[in-house]
């Protein structure tokens, strides 16, 4: 096999193992929550530390990744997935509610490590088919959507206390992670890269392409960890069935990376703000259907929709990103991108929590628009310059 294939194909398996973590922690952590939080607001505060724990990792991964490899630091992330996996596993063991916050933390270092994946697919391939590697690399996350919700569902009760089982699983995605980054063959950068500074990172980030690119993952993001992270509390707030709140995690991670199939060739076909503004357009569509009612197929169609549109927009502003910046300056502009977005995604799974369980589902919704609105407009002021830049 072609080496630059093999090492997508690698990533895209290890990036569906990552999901694997996500979204199962997703589906449980916030029930977890509620039956160990000391107070009911601090439901979903496991799935916060989560991202805490990929924020505050982001930028040391990037710089480790820079110094001693792409292989070194997945291997690395890897590792810290099994221990923050063990860790949630013996906290619902004690019935220990920090202790599952500080086993999250873990695993959210781990996610920091595999965000990366997506980078490393655009460094193994050729510039032409950057938007196509990211895009087929981010389409093994469809793994995760479809292992996530059943392993959840099938582990749940598989050993006392509930859930217990599905961390001690989520262990062994962590170390099969680790098998395959082991195997990985991404040539490091050269011994000049390495020292190289580049530009500033303020001057990086002044780039209307970077503002633009930033907003439109950290709103991607954002709004699908506003909306994802309620969804399991909301549904068992109206009743319905934890199976039912599985079915509908699943089918929103299936639309966050079945698109990635083909992401890629739209960007390549129609470019990358078109699709990003495609995404922007589906988020809205998304918050409609979920104002407009609150059975099965009414959560099951917003977040699949928000799922969709999650893609569009990530995948177009990593696609964006890649564009502003220079191979020496690469882990300052891809670390100091992911801090952000995990950044908004600590404030919003934090606040998921609160205004589910205080405001209620249509509240959470009508606050996610505003940031929509704001990337939708970017996007286009930043479509009309380039218009307008070519046209001259």
């Amino acid at each position: 096999m072609n080496p630059t294939h093999r090492n997508i194909l690698l990533l895209a398996v290890a990036q569906g193992f990552l999901l694997t973590n996500g979204v199962t922690l997703v589906a449980v952590n916030g029930l977890v929550g509620v039956s160990l939080a000391p107070t009911l607001w601090l439901a979903t505060f496991p799935v916060t530390a989560y991202v805490i724990g990929a924020a505050l990792t982001t930028l040391p991964a990037a710089f480790f990744m820079k110094r001693h490899g792409r292989r070194a630091g997945f291997m690395l992330g890897s590792t810290l997935g099994m221990a923050g996996a063990l860790t949630s596993a013996y906290a619902v063991s004690i019935g220990s509610f920090w202790t599952l916050c500080a086993g999250t933390l873990l695993a959210g270092a781990y996610n920091a490590f595999g965000q990366q994946y997506r980078f490393a697919a655009a460094d193994a391939a050729e510039l032409t088919w950057k938007s196509r590697a990211i895009s087929l690399t981010l389409a093994g996350g469809i793994l995760g959507g479809v292992i996530g919700p059943e392993l959840s569902k099938h582990t749940r009760t598989l050993l006392e206390p509930t859930f217990m089982a599905s961390y001690l699983v989520l262990a062994v995605f962590a170390f099969l992670s680790l098998l395959l980054a082991s195997r990985l063959d991404i040539p490091p950068l050269s011994a000049a890269e390495r020292q190289a500074r580049g530009r500033p990172l303020g001057e990086i980030a002044r780039q209307p392409k970077f503002l633009v690119a930033v907003l439109a993952a950290a709103c991607g993001y954002g709004v699908m960890n506003l909306l994802m992270t309620a969804t399991p509390i909301a549904m068992d707030l109206c009743r319905y069935p934890f199976a039912e709140a599985a079915f509908v995690l699943e089918w929103h991670v299936i639309g966050m990376f079945a698109p990635s199939f083909f992401t890629g060739h739209l960007i390549k076909r129609f470019g990358t703000l078109p699709i990003m503004l495609i995404g922007a357009l589906l988020n809205f569509a998304c918050i409609a259907v979920a104002l407009s009612g609150a059975s099965v197929m009414h959560f099951w169609w917003a977040l699949t929709l928000l799922g969709v549109g999650w893609n569009f927009l990530y995948i177009g502003g990593t696609t964006l990103l890649t564009e502003t910046y220079r191979s020496e300056e690469k882990a300052k502009a891809q670390g100091f991108n992911d801090f952000l977005v995990f950044a908004v995604q600590g404030v919003t799974s934090l606040s998921s929590g609160v205004l589910i369980t205080g405001e209620g589902w249509n509240t959470l919704n009508l606050i996610a628009l505003p940031a929509v609105a704001v990337t939708a407009i970017a996007t286009l002021v930043l479509w009309w310059r380039q218009h307008a830049a070519a046209a001259t």
